[in-house]
C-alpha cells in the first residue's frame, strides 16, 4: 500500500512539526504525585489537584498519579478534591533546582477510609470521573474489592443515563445510547477495537464479556479529536484491570448457581481475579470466567397478514417454536505493566472470550395455501376443502462458537513538558458452526376436502391460538409427517481481524493562569472480514423416514405442538449415519446457498488529527480537526441458475469493487465551571458511522420454501456511510457529597441513514425474489432529545434510612428520517430504526453494616426495527420493562453471599404490524424469570 504509507509519512511529519512549532519557554521544575485513600489500597483517580497560585488545575489518572510541568520555583498550595471526600489542602515549596512530590491521602470525616466497599464506592468513583471528563460521558466503574454492580457489561451498562439493552433470548447483549441502534456505536477494549462476529453488524455483543475482567466502562457522547470518529450514539470504551490500578496484592473469588423458570437445571458460574504488584515498578493483573447458562424460551410467530374482501383478517403462516438454549462463556484477561525509570511505563494486555451457543428449536409450522373459508377481524378459519393446508414440523440442531480476542502493546512517557503515547494492536472474532442440522422438516399436506380445518383465535395479540376443528387424529399422527428436507451446515467460517498503530505526542505549555496543550497523533487501522459457508441441502430419502422416528418430549409452555421431533432422537440416528446414507443431496441447490452468502472485504483506515486544549481553573475547552481516510475492497459473486426441462446449471461469477472516501471531522468541546458544585458543558462534533461491511458486501441469502417461493436478505454495495453533525449541551449539579443531578439536550443532523427494508416481489441484483430484506440509505434525518440524570446516597437522613441511594435517568429521543422515493421504495419520513422515544432506568439502593440491597427497573419505548411496502407493513417491537432485584451479605470483611432475581415481571419481547385494521402480532417471546445465588470472597 505505498500510498498509505505516503499519507501516513505526511501526517507524522505535519504532527510532529505542529507540536514543536509553537514557542517554549523556559523549562521550570516538574510537581508530582499519587493520590490514594486513606488505606493506600488504591489510586484515586479523577481526583481535581489545583495549583492555586498558577491557577493551574489537572486530573490523576488511572494509578492516582498527577503532574505539573514548568512550575517556577516558589511557594505553592496544592487542593485535592474527590467526590465524597472533604477536599486536602497543603503547601509546597518548588526550589530553584530539582523536582517536588507531593503525595495525598484522603479519607471520609470520622469514617477512617474514603472508598466504602459496594454501591456506595462505585457511586463516588463514577461520579467522580463524570465530573473530570472533557466532554459529555457516563462512567460505571467496580469497587473496592474488585465487585461490578451486574453480572456482565451489558446488563452493568442498563443502569448508565440514557443507555437502553437489546436482549437476545431475553439476555441483554447489544447496547443503545440515547434510543439510537446498536451498530451506531463504537465498541472499545482498553482502546482498541471490539469486532462484531456477525455478518452485517458492527454493534459489539457485550454479554460475552464478563463484568469480573472489567475495571470500568466509560460511554462518551462526544467526541474528541484524538478519539476514533465512527460513531453517533456513543463511544463505549472499556478498561480492564492493571497491576497498578492497586497498591496492594489482591485475590478474588465467586461461585453462582443461576436457575431459570422454564428450565429445571442449575447452571454453574465461576470467577477468579487478581492483581499483583511486584516490586514498585512491575506487577500482573488478570481473571478468568466460566459460566454454562442452560435456559429455555417460548416463541410464537406471524407472517402474511392479510384482509379478505369480506373483512376476514388472516396470516398465511403461523409459527409456534419452543427453545432449549445452552450457552457457555470462558472469558480470561491478562496484564502485565512495568514502568522504566521515572518517565515511562509500558503495557502488554490481552483479553479472551469464547462464547458457545448451543440451540434446539421445535416447531410447528401451519402454512395456509388459500384464503379462509370463513372468520372475523379476530379470527379465521381454514378448511382444506379451499386449498392447501400444509404442516410443517422441524427441528433446529444448531451449535455456534463465536470468539473475541484483543491483544495490545504500548505505554506512556511523560519528559518535561511532553508526554507520548503509543500502542500496537490485533483484535479478531470469529464465528464457527460445523455439522449443524438447520433445520430437519416433516411436513405433510392436507389437500382433499374434510383431511384438515383449523381455526385461530386472533384477539390476544401476543398469542393466536389455534383449534382443530376435523381431521384431528390424521394432524396427531407422526407417522404421516414424512421426510421433507434436511439443510446442514457443514462448515461456516467467519472471520474478523484488525490491526492498529496509533502514536501521539503533546506538548503542554505555562500560561498566566493555567496551561495550553498542543497534541496530534495519527492512528491507522487495517481490517479484513470473510465469510465461507458449505451447506448441504438433502430433499429426499432413499427409504421411509418420518417423524414417528424421531418424536421427542414437548416442552413447549403456550400451546400444544406435539408431535415435535426430539433432539436427542435425532442426534442418535445422525451419529449412526455420518456419512448421510440414504439422503439425497441436491447438488446445484446446496452449491446455490454454498456460495451465495460468501463474501471477503477490506477496510482500512489511516487517522490523523491536531488539538488544542486549553485548561484553566474554571475553564477547559478542547479544539481541532481529524481526517479519516477509508479505503474498501469487496469481493464476492453474482450467480445465474438457468433451468431447463431436463437440467439446472449455477454460473458462479466472480465480482468485485473498491471505494475510497475521505471526511475531515471538526470538534470543539467546552467545560466551564461557574462554581464548585456546577459544570457546564457544550459540544459541537463532526462523525460517521461506516456500514456493516456484511451490508454493503456483493452477497445475498436465498431460501427458497417448497412451493418455490423466494425469500432473500441482500447486501447493497452502492450503501453510503452514516455522516453527521452533533451538538451537546450539559448541566451538571453537584449538590452534596455523593450526589448530581445533571440536565442535558443533543441534536444530530444525519446524511444517509441506514434502513433495512422488507420488499415483496421486487428484483435486486439480478435475481426476482418474492420477499427480500434490502438494506438502503435515506435522504436524511435528525434526532434531538433530552436528558436527565440523578443519583445520591441519602447519607443525611437518620439512621437506618441513611443507607438508602437512588439512581434515576430519563431520555427523551425525537429520531426522525426521510427516506427519498426511488425504484424499489416509496419516499415517507419514519422513525429511525431501533430508535426508542422513551427510555428510563430507576434504582433504589440501600447499603448498610453487613446488608446490601438493590431493586433496579429498566424501561424503552416501542421502536421501529424493520421498514416495510407500507407504514402498516412496518416491523415494530414493543415497549419493554426488565425488573431485576439483587441482595448481598457479608458474612466476613472478606466473605459476601448474593442473590438475584432477574426479569422478575416476566417481561416478553413483543414485536407487530399496525395492521391490517389493528396490530398483528409479527413475534411474541417469553423466558420467564432467572434466579442466581453465590457466594463471593476476597483477599
Amino acid at each position: 500500500m505505498p500510498h498509505y504509507t505516503a499519507a501516513l509519512t505526511r501526517t507524522v511529519a505535519t504532527c510532529l512539526l505542529c507540536s514543536v512549532a509553537l514557542p517554549a519557554i523556559v523549562q521550570a521544575q516538574t510537581v508530582t504525585g499519587t493520590v490514594t485513600d486513606s488505606t493506600e489500597t488504591r489510586g484515586l483517580r479523577a481526583t481535581e489537584i489545583e495549583l492555586v497560585e498558577l491557577g493551574r488545575t489537572t486530573n490523576t489518572d488511572r494509578e492516582g498519579g498527577y503532574r505539573f510541568t514548568d512550575v517556577p520555583a516558589g511557594d505553592y498550595t496544592l487542593v485535592a478534591r474527590y467526590t465524597g471526600a472533604p477536599s486536602v489542602e497543603r503547601s509546597i515549596a518548588v526550589p530553584a533546582s530539582g523536582d517536588v512530590v507531593a503525595d495525598f491521602r484522603l479519607g471520609l470525616a470520622g469514617e477512617g477510609e474514603i472508598l466504602v466497599v459496594g454501591q456506595r464506592a462505585t457511586l463516588s468513583s463514577s461520579v467522580a470521573r463524570q465530573r473530570a471528563a472533557e466532554g459529555v460521558q457516563t462512567v460505571l466503574t467496580r469497587d473496592a474489592i474488585g465487585q461490578f454492580p451486574d453480572q456482565n457489561v451489558a446488563e452493568a451498562l442498563r443502569r448508565a443515563p440514557g443507555i437502553n439493552v437489546l436482549n437476545d433470548q431475553g439476555e441483554g447483549r447489544f447496547v443503545s445510547v440515547r434510543g439510537l441502534d446498536p451498530n451506531l456505536n463504537a465498541t472499545s477494549i482498553n482502546g482498541n477495537r471490539v469486532l462484531a462476529t456477525g455478518g452485517d453488524e458492527r454493534a459489539a455483543a457485550l454479554d460475552v464479556i464478563p463484568s469480573e475482567l472489567v475495571e470500568s466502562i466509560e460511554v462518551k457522547k462526544s467526541l474528541t479529536p484524538d478519539m476514533d470518529a465512527d460513531t453517533l450514539g456513543g463511544s463505549i470504551e472499556i478498561k480492564t484491570t492493571s497491576a497498578f490500578d492497586r497498591k496492594t496484592p489482591y485475590f478474588g473469588v465467586s461461585l453462582e448457581g443461576s436457575y431459570n423458570d422454564l428450565v429445571d437445571v442449575v447452571s454453574p458460574k465461576a470467577g477468579v481475579d487478581f492483581s499483583i504488584p511486584i516490586g514498585s515498578d512491575f506487577g500482573v493483573a488478570g481473571g478468568v470466567s466460566y459460566y454454562n447458562r442452560i435456559f429455555g424460551s417460548d416463541n410464537v410467530e406471524a407472517n402474511g397478514w392479510g384482509v379478505t374482501d369480506d373483512g376476514v383478517v388472516f396470516a398465511d403462516e403461523i409459527d409456534y417454536r419452543d427453545y432449549d438454549v445452552t450457552r457457555e462463556r470462558i472469558g480470561a484477561n491478562l496484564s502485565f505493566d512495568a514502568r522504566i525509570g521515572s518517565t515511562t511505563e509500558v503495557y502488554v494486555r490481552g483479553l479472551y472470550s469464547r462464547f458457545s451457543d448451543e440451540e434446539f428449536r421445535r416447531r410447528l409450522i401451519f402454512a395456509l395455501d388459500a384464503e379462509p373459508s370463513s372468520g372475523t377481524d379476530t379470527s379465521a378459519t381454514f378448511l382444506s376443502d379451499d386449498g392447501e393446508i400444509e404442516v410443517i414440523r422441524d427441528l433446529k440442531d444448531r451449535t455456534e462458537i463465536q470468539t473475541i480476542k484483543t491483544v495490545s502493546l504500548g505505554g506512556r512517557t511523560e519528559t518535561g513538558p511532553w508526554r507520548l503515547t503509543y500502542d500496537a494492536a490485533y483484535s479478531q472474532a470469529t464465528q464457527v458452526e460445523d455439522n449443524s442440522s438447520d433445520p430437519i422438516t416433516f411436513s405433510r399436506k392436507f389437500e382433499d376436502a374434510g383431511d384438515l380445518g383449523v381455526t385461530f383465535d386472533y384477539s390476544d395479540l401476543r398469542l393466536p391460538k389455534y383449534t382443530i376443528t376435523a381431521g384431528d387424529a390424521a394432524f396427531r399422527d407422526p407417522a404421516s409427517y414424512e421426510f421433507d428436507q434436511l439443510e446442514v451446515t457443514a462448515r461456516e467460517r467467519a472471520k474478523d481481524e484488525e490491526y492498529s498503530l496509533r502514536f501521539d505526542a503533546t506538548r503542554t505549555f505555562a500560561l498566566g493562569m493555567g496551561t495550553f496543550d498542543v497534541q496530534s497523533g495519527i492512528k491507522a487501522r487495517f481490517r479484513d472480514k470473510r465469510l465461507n459457508f458449505a451447506i448441504d441441502l438433502y430433499d429426499g430419502y432413499d427409504g421411509d423416514l418420518s417423524l414417528a422416528d424421531f418424536v421427542g418430549p414437548q416442552s413447549y409452555g403456550l400451546a400444544r405442538i406435539d408431535p415435535v421431533p426430539g433432539a436427542d432422537e435425532f442426534r442418535k440416528f445422525l451419529s449412526s449415519n455420518r456419512g448421510f446414507t440414504g439422503f439425497e443431496r441436491n447438488a446445484v441447490a446446496s452449491d446455490f446457498a454454498s456460495t451465495a452468502e460468501d463474501f471477503s472485504a477490506s477496510e482500512d483506515v489511516l487517522a490523523g488529527y491536531l488539538l488544542g486544549r486549553l485548561t484553566g481553573t474554571r475553564l477547559r475547552v478542547v479544539g481541532g480537526v481529524r481526517v479519516e481516510r477509508t479505503r474498501n475492497e469487496f469481493f464476492g459473486q453474482t450467480l445465474t441458475l438457468t433451468e431447463t426441462d431436463d437440467d439446472e446449471t449455477l454460473l458462479v461469477t466472480p465480482v468485485s469493487f473498491k471505494r475510497d472516501y475521505t471526511d475531515w471531522l471538526p470538534s470543539l468541546n467546552i467545560r466551564y465551571e461557574p462554581a464548585t458544585d456546577l459544570v457546564l458543558r457544550a459540544a459541537a462534533f463532526r462523525s460517521l458511522v461506516r456500514p456493516g461491511v456484511g451490508q454493503v458486501a456483493p452477497r445475498f441469502i436465498i431460501e427458497e420454501n417448497q412451493d418455490g417461493e423466494r425469500s432473500g436478505e441482500f447486501g447493497n454495495p452502492d450503501l453510503q456511510p452514516y455522516r453527521a453533525w452533533n451538538f451537546d449541551a450539559t448541566v451538571e449539579y453537584y449538590f452534596a457529597r455523593d450526589a448530581v443531578i445533571q440536565l442535558g439536550a443533543f441534536y444530530k443532523s444525519i446524511d444517509n441513514f441506514i434502513v433495512t427494508a422488507e420488499l415483496d416481489d421486487v428484483t435486486f441484483q439480478g435475481l426476482m425474489v418474492d420477499e427480500a430484506a434490502i438494506p438502503f440509505n435515506g435522504e436524511s434525518a435528525k434526532v434531538k432529545g433530552l436528558e436527565f440524570s440523578y443519583q445520591q446516597a441519602l447519607t443525611f437522613l437518620p439512621s437506618p434510612l441513611d443507607g438508602l441511594l437512588v439512581n434515576f435517568n430519563y431520555t427523551l429521543t425525537d429520531a426522525k428520517g426521510r427516506i427519498a422515493e426511488g425504484e424499489l421504495l416509496a419516499g415517507r419520513e419514519i422513525d429511525l430504526p431501533a430508535a426508542s422515544k422513551h427510555t428510563f432506568n430507576a434504582v433504589l439502593g440501600y447499603e448498610k453494616g453487613p446488608i446490601s440491597l438493590r431493586f433496579a427497573g429498566a424501561y424503552r419505548s416501542s421502536y421501529l426495527d424493520e421498514v416495510g411496502d407500507a407504514p402498516e407493513e412496518d416491523r415494530i417491537v414493543d415497549n419493554f420493562f426488565q425488573f431485576d432485584v439483587t441482595a448481598k451479605y457479608r458474612i466476613t470483611p472478606r466473605v459476601q453471599m448474593f442473590a438475584e432475581l432477574v426479569n422478575a415481571f416476566d417481561e416478553p419481547y413483543l414485536a407487530y404490524q399496525r395492521g391490517p385494521a389493528a396490530r398483528r402480532l409479527l413475534q411474541y417471546e417469553e423466558y420467564s424469570w432467572t434466579g442466581k445465588l453465590g457466594v463471593r470472597a476476597n483477599f
